[in-house]
């Protein structure tokens, strides 16, 4: 789907405590630092819908297990983020997005987005409004 891209990231495993790449200013879908928040989400909890206008998320899963879906106005794109898929998740404006949180204990996750929050930018609906069978 366009406006999406998946970037492999580096995990450097170390007996005193794993060290876990997250995002470079020199990497590809790195759009510009606005702010970096935590957000975390239940089991089996949906949040979302919300589409950003202006807003890039670059999204990365350190601890849990996070089901994150896109919507175009067309079709639905499924990608699970954790530390068995660590991977950045760039989502550039105008798509739609969701996510559940998918493992017991702390599923949290991390976005490196491209602006500061303006909640002037963003658009949000009802999980009902958009239907998806999760």
């Amino acid at each position: 789907m366009d406006g999406i891209k998946l970037t492999q990231l580096k995990k450097i495993i170390n007996s005193k405590g794993n060290l876990l790449h997250a995002l470079k200013k020199s990497d590809d879908g790195f759009g510009g630092f606005g702010e970096a928040y935590f957000s975390t989400v239940h089991d089996n909890v949906i949040k979302g819908w919300k589409k950003h206008t202006v807003m890039t998320l670059n999204i990365i899963v350190p601890s849990g297990s996070i089901e994150f879906v896109c919507f175009n106005g067309t079709k639905f794109k499924s990608i699970e983020l954790s530390q068995e898929n660590y991977q950045r998740l760039t989502i550039s404006p105008g798509l739609w997005m969701a996510f559940r949180g998918k493992s017991k204990g702390l599923n949290l996750l991390l976005n490196i987005a491209s602006i500061e929050h303006d909640p002037k930018e963003s658009i949000s609906c009802d999980l009902d409004d958009i239907y998806y069978e999760w």
